[in-house]
């Protein structure tokens, strides 16, 4: 018996990696030092910092991917397997240098594995990342039938001084909402029991497509704000939703995040989820409700930051802002 009888088809492997090599050329950006297929993958840090600092992340696409074999639709959650490294990092300000996936099934496809791969390095090219490395694992028996998965792991650089922890966020701030392209990738467990047939038509179309809809990369709009604005805090709203989310940005456990829901009209999709039983009161700590991205920063700079972010084509919200928090209060009050 051979390698090929007992499930793994090295053959397919070679021809899943020639793919991936076009696909990580299209992302590949000065001080790239590797090539695909070497053992490690390296980078130099840019040139210009005095005390750099390196920001890591590392996330997975979830039960979204249930979503995606049931359309029979790999080229988005690639996006999400980035979107929920990079945006995690942009949290601290850093500049994203590169990105590694990791690609397990129980018999590969290389047509499968390109499309999943594709989607990683269009995310890339949206993060200004470059895809350096990565591994793709076939474990027949570990997985069913048609099934993957995919994860990924990141890394940027800040300038030690220009971190941003939580530390300058102070009374008094205003908090900026950037939104979302919907569900992004948290609360599918529930997502898949509010909408069981993706196959179902909604206002016209698959409701699949529209729960494939990749996770927004905010990097190239936040960056573009920090080059005129000084920002103090920043949350990603991922699993947790609002609730876990928002006050992870503070430094200091003596203030509170006042968010008015009235500030921006709840997505269709979301609404939809209430329709079909999801709980009112729990589901700002389960979805991101149009809001994926939360920044911090002063009063004084709220109409330069919105004027900017407008110009870099978001629609921002201004969501509340930031006060003490009385005793026995939560970091977070929804109004």
């Amino acid at each position: 018996m051979d390698y090929k009888q007992s499930g793994v088809n090295i053959e397919e492997g070679y021809r899943s990696v020639e793919n991936i090599k076009a696909l990580a050329a299209q992302t590949m950006k000065q001080g790239v030092l590797s090539r695909i297929g070497s053992f490690g993958a390296f980078m130099r840090i840019p040139k210009g910092y005095k005390n750099p600092v390196l920001v890591s992340g590392t996330d997975g696409v979830g039960t979204k991917l249930k979503i995606a074999f049931a359309m029979e639709r790999y080229n988005t959650v690639g996006i999400d397997a980035v979107a929920m490294c990079v945006n995690d990092i942009l949290c601290h300000g850093a500049q994203p240098l590169f990105f590694l996936d990791y690609l397990a099934c129980g018999k590969l496809d290389a047509k499968v594995a390109a499309d999943l791969v594709a989607g990683v390095a269009q995310g890339c090219l949206l993060g200004d990342l470059a895809l350096i490395g990565g591994e793709t694992a076939e474990m027949p028996g570990f997985y069913a039938p048609g099934e993957y998965d995919i994860a990924g792991f990141c890394v940027g650089v800040v300038e030690e001084e220009e971190l941003i922890d939580g530390r300058a966020i102070q009374e008094g701030d205003v908090l900026i909402g950037l939104r979302s392209s919907g569900f992004h990738s948290n609360g599918y467990s529930l997502v898949r029991r509010l909408f069981p047939d993706v196959h179902e038509l909604l206002d016209g179309k698959e409701i699949g497509d529209a729960l494939l809809e990749p996770t927004r990369i905010y990097v190239k709009s936040v960056r573009g704000l920090m080059e005129c604005v000084p920002v103090h805090g920043m949350a990603h709203i991922t699993g947790g939703g609002f609730v876990e989310n928002i006050p992870r940005m503070f430094a200091q456990e003596n203030l509170t995040a006042e968010v008015h829901k009235d500030r921006w009209t709840m997505p269709f999709l979301f609404e939809e989820a209430l329709r079909r039983g999801a709980d009112p009161k729990s589901i700002y700590n389960t979805f991101n409700m149009g809001i994926g991205f939360v920044l911090a920063l002063a009063a004084k700079d709220q109409e330069l930051a919105l004027e900017r972010l407008r110009s870099l084509g978001e629609d921002p919200v201004v969501l509340g802002c930031v006060r003490p928090r009385s005793a026995g209060e939560d970091a977070l009050c929804l109004l």
